[in-house]
């Protein structure tokens, strides 16, 4: 059984920050391409941010750039995303997803997906 369990979803004011996590377990996921997609009420899900295996590649959407940052553990597992300066549009549900492998391109297709943690930004 594959688990991927997100946490640090919450309310905040306009502005502020908050760090999502995201823990694996079921097997390890030190050399797979992890990503974080969100989907806001009534929108199609979106990518958001990944990371290599190695944690040595990054990308984001154009709308989260300069603002969150994708970073993992291989050693606790774990990936995580800090969301700075948050926005009212930035509100969704985020999920956290694993690829088979250890790299992705743009589009590529995650395999394992969390149940999503909600994220609601107040203006």
């Amino acid at each position: 059984q594959v688990h991927l369990v997100e946490s640090g979803g919450g309310s905040v004011q306009a502005g502020l920050s908050l760090r999502l996590s995201c823990a694996a377990s079921g097997r390890t996921f030190r050399r797979n391409a992890m990503g974080w997609f969100r989907q806001a009420p009534g929108e199609d899900r979106e990518f958001v941010a990944a990371i290599s295996w190695d944690g040595g590649s990054t990308d984001y959407a154009d709308s989260v750039k300069g603002r969150f940052t994708i970073s993992r553990d291989n050693v606790k597992v774990a990936v995580y995303l800090q969301m700075n300066n948050l926005k009212p549009e930035d509100t969704a549900v985020y999920y956290c997803a694993a690829r088979d492998t250890g790299y992705y391109y743009p589009s590529a297709p995650f395999d394992y997906w969390g149940q999503g943690t909600e994220v609601t930004v107040l203006s």
